[in-house]
């Protein structure tokens, strides 16, 4: 469907539509002409302490004797791991920082700690996710490929696997987002040679990664190899699925539109932002919450100002939200575990025909 057949939409006129947009923009030109050192001095600072928290946990892995030590160490390098996923490199790679011009912190230089390729990362989510945000057809991330979050896609009987496919996804998101990258560059590649290419790149980057992960570090730890692997094994599991639920509860919970390619058909700027606004969600988080998500509490903001720094987008989202009430627009937020749980139901009914999830509808 296109934008003016989505119902939240329906009762505004094209010249509102343009001034929604001309009100966004103005956000977007205030926060880029105030960034400066105190945006700056924030990454570098997330930075130095993501790199000084994994060095902690490591060394805290590696020295203490007791279960609860490794533990502690565990946890704190999942944390470690996560501010890395999340608040640095996935926000690096947007160009957050790249006014900056610092070579190390730019989107076209970092790389992640993660299997997947960056830059095969960047196509499928910065420009197949992000401009066609919830397109079916067009946006790889709308169920990433393995199961079926709307019923704008015929149902199928493979779609009977998905909650299995949904669990396993969560416990090896890294993979998964690794592997959805891949496919992305496989699709746009012009040619057998640029695939190959593609494909080599992508087994470089996972044979440095296990490595890393699962032979280097481990064998640095000497007789306490086994508690070195056992932690890396348990950190990456828990930063996969919280990327998971961070990632699933901005774009899945109730209320979240998807459309049809009609909707991108000779769409507007105003119209690119409300198909940002009614395809991604929030959730309600405190400052450290929301700097565990990498600000993507704030995923509706995001979807709006994918290129803005992070750290704005707590000040920008009363203003959007302040929009939004003007315009009678929804702005879909809540609870963590609510969103969570409304996801987690979606995956689940549209795992089944339509017909019968009609009827799971009624019951619940």
């Amino acid at each position: 469907m296109a934008i003016t057949d989505v119902a939240d939409y329906a009762h505004l006129s094209p010249q509102e539509i343009d001034a929604l947009g001309t009100a966004l923009d103005a956000i977007r030109t205030e926060v880029e002409d105030s960034r400066g050192a105190r945006d700056a001095a924030y990454i570098r600072r997330t930075i130095m302490f993501q790199r000084a928290l994994d060095a902690g946990a490591r060394l805290l892995i590696f020295g203490s004797r007791s279960r609860s030590g490794w533990a502690v160490g565990m946890v704190s390098l999942a944390v470690a791991k996560s501010i890395e996923n999340m608040e640095i490199s996935h926000n690096v790679v947007h160009g957050q920082w790249d006014w900056m011009n610092d070579p190390e912190i730019h989107s076209t230089t970092w790389e992640w700690d993660m299997a997947g390729v960056m830059s095969q990362w960047r196509y499928s989510h910065n420009y197949r996710h992000h401009v066609y945000a919830n397109v079916v057809d067009l946006d790889d991330d709308l169920g990433f490929g393995i199961m079926r979050v709307t019923r704008d896609v015929p149902w199928r009987p493979r779609n009977l696997m998905q909650p299995l496919r949904n669990a396993l996804l969560a416990v090896i998101f890294e993979w998964g987002i690794a592997l959805h990258g891949l496919h992305s560059e496989h699709e746009r590649a012009a040619n057998a040679e640029e695939r190959a290419a593609s494909t080599k790149a992508f087994k470089a980057k996972i044979k440095r990664q296990v490595i890393k992960d699962y032979l280097l570090i481990p064998a640095l730890n000497g007789p306490r190899w086994r508690r070195a692997l056992t932690a890396n094994v348990a950190a990456n599991i828990l930063r996969n699925l919280w990327a998971y639920t961070v990632i699933f509860c901005g774009h899945f919970p109730d209320g979240v539109s998807t459309f049809t390619r009609e909707a991108v058909e000779q769409e507007s700027k105003g119209e690119w932002y409300l198909r940002q606004m009614l395809g991604s969600a929030n959730f309600t988080a405190g400052r450290v919450l929301a700097f565990m998500s990498g600000n993507l509490c704030y995923q509706i903001e995001h979807h709006l100002f994918p290129d803005l720094p992070s750290n704005r987008y707590a000040a920008i989202a009363p203003r959007v939200r302040a929009l939004c009430d003007a315009h009678r627009l929804p702005y879909i937020t809540g609870p963590l575990l609510r969103q969570f749980l409304q996801t987690q139901r979606t995956i689940w009914k549209l795992a089944l025909p339509d017909r019968s999830a009609t009827k799971v509808d009624a019951r619940i």
